[in-house]
This record gives C-alpha cells, sequence and structure tokens, in this order.
C-alpha cells in the first residue's frame, strides 16, 4: 500500500509542528522550505489538518501554525484514516460492478492486510516520530531555520 503524497506531507507537517519547542506559530513557507517541498501543498495540507482539529491556524501578522493537541494524544493511525482513500479496490465501497464481488477472497484478503496494516500504526502517535528530536531537527534546521 502507498500513502498519498497528501497523507505524507500531513505526517510530514505534524512532526514539524511537534518539534517546535515554543508555541510559536511557524508559517506554512517555513515549513514547505525546510522539507524542500511546495507551499501550496503544504496549505492544502494545513487546511485539511485545521479542520480535522489537529492544527490552529493563528492569523495575524506573527500567524501561522500551531499544533491544537498535544503530541502524545495525536494517534498516526487515526491520522491516516482521516487523510487517505482507503478504498483499495472498487468493491471496498458500495454498488461495486465486479461479478464476483460477493464471493472475492482477493477483497477479504486486502481487507485483513489493510486492518493489520492500520492496527500497527494505531500502535503509535506524533510524539513517537520525534523521539529522536535532536537529530531530526539538525536534519530539518540544520540551514539556520
Amino acid at each position: 500500500m502507498q500513502l498519498s503524497t497528501h497523507t505524507d506531507f500531513s505526517l510530514r507537517v505534524l512532526i514539524y509542528l511537534a518539534l517546535q519547542k515554543e508555541c510559536v506559530p511557524v508559517t506554512v513557507h517555513n515549513i514547505a522550505q525546510h522539507y524542500g517541498i511546495s507551499a501550496n501543498h503544504v496549505a492544502k495540507v494545513a487546511q485539511t489538518l485545521t479542520q480535522l482539529g489537529y492544527v490552529q491556524s493563528v492569523r495575524g501578522r506573527n500567524g501561522g501554525l500551531i499544533l491544537a493537541v498535544p503530541a502524545a494524544s495525536i494517534n498516526v493511525g487515526q491520522i491516516v484514516r482521516a487523510v487517505e482513500n482507503l478504498k483499495l479496490l472498487e468493491c471496498f465501497g458500495s454498488g461495486a460492478s465486479c461479478p464476483i464481488e460477493p464471493v472475492c477472497q482477493l477483497k477479504n484478503i486486502l481487507q485483513q492486510a489493510q486492518l493489520a496494516f492500520l492496527a500497527t500504526l494505531d500502535e503509535y502517535f506524533l510524539a513517537d516520530l520525534i523521539v529522536q528530536r535532536a537529530a531530526l531537527e539538525q536534519l530539518l534546521f540544520k540551514s539556520g531555520g
């Protein structure tokens, strides 16, 4: 299973915000620059994460993004479920047109695999992704940001 770029960037934005030592808002441009990714993509991700309640958007001159909840309470599995399209096959939704869908074992196997994948992600929280804080900070902020 390959996660979408939107999910990847969502997790990266959350990691970046979790690394902030103070509750000082960080701009979309800053995040994009440090990761070397498009500011437009980061802005879309920020909008999604704000709508989901994981990120707070602070307006104004010193505005930007901050975590809305502690990193220890942001579950990785929940993030992936909220952001990712988990419909692996057409038959995972309603109105499947495949003639063998009622007895298809492939669907069952893929559902089991997906559940195992998500169960593993459910074991981790954003705080677990930043346990190597010093190394992450050195890699992300080496350019003086």
